[in-house]
């Protein structure tokens, strides 16, 4: 099999080559940019995942993921932020735009090369899951790879598609932020629960009125249905 393509953007030489040499040793195939306009012309090679530093020269990490994202060739190819700890909002911005996950500066590689793996898995599974699943208007293809409300077809991310899709397989069932984070994005602690209601936020704009259906129990966690 030819290696997974991973594309790294990032304008700190050091950083970019820690990232890149270790991502090449764990056996991905890694396009390197060290700006906005370069990583929009990699993406023509559509990676199987994109490592975004939000501070780029030419064109921010939120301008090229809120361009990915609207353009249907890109917006299913996983997003994973690098960001600073004092760049909160950034971060919550990035995930509303579509972002499947971040991590914060410094970081250990082995925890990037975990968070990739993570997102990959996510991916591979929304690919690979059959049937359909129903809750009122909305409908989740597992085949097709769709969600459709009243027939319409709702553009997601991968990270979405597996948060509804969890939801539905245990309707009426309540999930804690700390169990969503870990069947959805693979984390073994629960290191930040804004990352679940952020993307539930999102997950219910995209939804509309149907949104509704995803109710939230407080202190605790969601659930979709009765």
């Amino acid at each position: 099999m030819m290696p997974e393509k991973i594309l790294v953007a990032d304008d700190e030489p050091d950083m970019l080559n820690l990232v890149a040499s270790n991502l090449s040793i764990a056996g991905y195939d890694v396009i390197r940019a060290v700006d906005g306009p370069s990583v929009l012309a990699a993406m023509a090679d559509l990676p199987s995942l994109l490592v975004l530093d939000l501070m780029l020269p030419g064109l921010s990490g939120l301008d090229i993921c809120r361009t990915l994202k609207a353009d249907s060739r890109t917006a299913r190819v996983p997003i994973i932020m690098l960001t600073a700890k004092a760049e909160e909002v950034d971060r919550i911005v990035g995930l509303e735009l579509g972002a499947d996950d971040y991590i914060t500066k410094p970081f250990s590689p082995r925890e990037l090369i975990l968070r990739i793996k993570n997102v990959l898995r996510r991916t591979m599974k929304s690919a690979t899951e059959s049937n359909c699943l129903t809750s009122g208007d909305i409908v989740l293809d597992k085949d097709r790879l769709e969600i459709r409300v009243k027939g319409k077809l709702i553009h997601f991310t991968a990270t979405e598609f597996n948060l509804l899709l969890v939801l539905l397989e245990r309707r009426g069932i309540v999930q804690s932020r700390s169990t969503l984070l870990y069947d959805v994005w693979g984390y073994e602690n629960a290191i930040d629960t804004r990352t679940v209601d952020t993307h539930i936020r999102r997950l219910r704009e995209k939804l509309g009125p149907a949104g509704d259906s995803i109710k939230t129990v407080r202190s605790f966690g969601y659930r979709i249905g009765k």
